[in-house]
């Protein structure tokens, strides 16, 4: 007779993603889906090319004025980005105009 309880699906997936062998790369690929959500509409429709270099996460937009405006806020949506994770992915966000 097994009297364990039930585990969350979300409790389940957690001890997965702590045993899954590429962890970091899912996380990174977690992340990036987040992006839109996590900065709004706005910010994404200004952003393309979001891409790890280790645990850098790059960002490339069109132009000067997006690029201080999220320059500005990087730390806030590092934290964000990561929160929306459950896990320190983002260690910090470049901005790149091009």
């Amino acid at each position: 007779m097994r009297l364990d309880k039930p585990k969350s699906v979300s409790e389940a997936l957690q001890q997965f993603l702590d045993r899954y062998p590429h962890q970091k790369k899912l996380r990174q690929g977690m992340v990036l889906a987040k992006w839109g959500e996590v900065v709004g509409p706005k910010i994404a429709e200004q952003t393309h090319d979001l891409y790890f270099q280790g645990s850098i996460l790059t960002c490339v937009v069109s132009n000067a004025v997006w690029r201080h405006e999220i320059h500005a806020n990087r730390f806030h949506i590092a934290k964000r980005l990561n929160d929306s994770v459950d896990h320190k992915v983002v260690q910090e966000l470049k901005v790149v105009a091009k």
